[in-house]
């Protein structure tokens, strides 16, 4: 790829990942650019009005990476850091989770590059909304659907799924997903993406002899899914003994009070002045001993200054990129960290989001027991592959994935041809 359109330090990463892949998979080089390129991106300015009247104007991206097997899927973050490189990566990423799990989508990725803490509710509302208005041309409920992402949540899908539907004068409820069940979500969504990572883990846990009664985990991130694998794991009587999000970390080997800590974050909006375990800074907290670590918020948090420093039987990769390919190949020279790689550890949430899609087109709902019980078997079928796949090609658990994943947009496109 010739273009430096996307250049960024996780954009970088992302195309190694796939290079790495397609000399495993022998990929046709006509194909492989084909394949790897983003298909389109869009750079909207969303100016809006601040409480105090001040004009500001805000820049957001979207970025659509194929759309070989369906409407392209995937989530919008809100973050003062994101850029298009971050999230082209990001979509790249999701095209081979959508693939490796069977889902007729391709990957896609957004972000407004701001710090929603510092936006009143009024506020927010008002930059969602003409986020939405500026995607309106580029999506549709075929196109691409979004869904929640870091910084951005239910209310936030309710407030574009409305703009979207005033748009084309009918409720359009399925051009988003994560939204509030009264407003068409699914059962199950909000859960997903922590509790299908918890449950692969339990999975390996078991591969490996390790009974999740006795275990430890430590979870660093407790937004969304931080938090929904951490009240996973209590289910399955795993200790978890340390969490942290952006204001810092807290750890305790006798383990903590996850519904204490819920308690405190749902009062103050972060674990910042939380008493309930040791004060860590997040770097610290990675290097703890535990059969668990799950990294559950940024990219790139395990690094080749710190990988050989973990002590963990296995990562548990609910962020996505949270490992860098410098600290890819430490773990694999170590040989004692089982990694389940992010297309994989994280995928419940695109999958019940796809549910969400169905139901919404449908008009039919299901219940949570049913959600979480079709979850369970797609994760089931997907670690199946990634493990044949790995056994198949003698690579690593990564490299299976991501190559179940590419190979099958590549058969997509070969098949559909070059339109001249």
């Amino acid at each position: 790829m010739n273009s430096n359109i996307y250049k960024s330090t996780v954009f970088d990463m992302a195309c190694l990942q796939f290079d790495r892949a397609a000399d495993i998979l022998q990929m046709d080089h006509r194909l492989r650019e084909r394949v790897k390129t983003p298909k389109r991106c869009m750079i909207v300015s969303c100016p809006i009005e601040l409480d105090t009247g001040e004009i500001v104007v805000y820049e957001g991206f979207r970025v659509q990476h194929h759309l070989s097997m369906g409407p392209t899927k995937g989530g919008l973050r809100f973050h003062p850091k994101v850029d298009l490189g971050e999230v082209a990566a990001l979509a790249m990423w999701m095209s081979w989770k959508c693939a490796l799990v069977d889902l007729p989508y391709g990957g896609a990725k957004g972000g407004i590059a701001v710090d929603p803490h510092t936006l009143s509710a009024n506020e927010l509302e008002h930059l969602s909304r003409r986020y939405m208005q500026e995607m309106i041309p580029f999506v549709g409920t075929n196109v691409d659907v979004m869904a929640p992402d870091m910084g951005t949540n239910e209310q936030i899908m309710a407030w574009m799924m409305d703009t979207y539907s005033s748009y084309v004068g009918s409720s359009a409820p399925a051009i988003v997903t994560g939204k509030p069940i009264g407003a068409g979500g699914s059962e199950g969504r909000r859960e997903a993406t922590g509790r299908g990572a918890a449950y692969l883990a339990r999975t390996y846990m078991q591969d490996l002899g390790i009974a999740p009664q006795s275990a430890t985990v430590i979870i660093q991130g407790f937004g969304n899914v931080g938090s929904e694998a951490a009240k996973a794991f209590v289910e399955y009587g795993t200790k978890v003994i340390g969490i942290s999000d952006v204001s810092g970390a807290f750890f305790n080997p006798k383990g903590l009070d996850i519904e204490d800590a819920l308690e405190h974050v749902a009062k103050n909006r972060s674990l910042a002045g939380w008493n309930g375990g040791d004060s860590l800074s997040n770097e610290e907290l990675l290097e703890q001993p535990c059969d668990l670590l799950m990294p559950a918020a940024l990219e790139r948090v395990i690094h080749a200054e710190n990988a050989s420093k973990i002590q963990c039987r296995i990562l548990c990769e609910a962020a996505n990129g949270p490992t860098t390919n410098e600290a890819d190949a430490i773990l694999l020279e170590r040989g004692d960290v089982l990694v389940i790689p992010d297309v994989l550890c994280n995928s419940g949430g695109v999958i019940v989001s796809y549910f969400e899609w169905v139901q919404d087109l449908q008009s039919t709902f299901w219940t949570r027991d049913e959600v979480l019980s079709k979850l369970y078997v797609i994760l089931e079928r997907a670690k199946t592959k990634v493990e044949k796949q790995k056994q198949r090609y003698g690579c690593s658990r990564r490299e299976a994935a991501l190559s179940l994943g590419i190979s099958k947009v590549a058969e997509a496109k070969r098949l559909r041809g070059l339109f001249p």
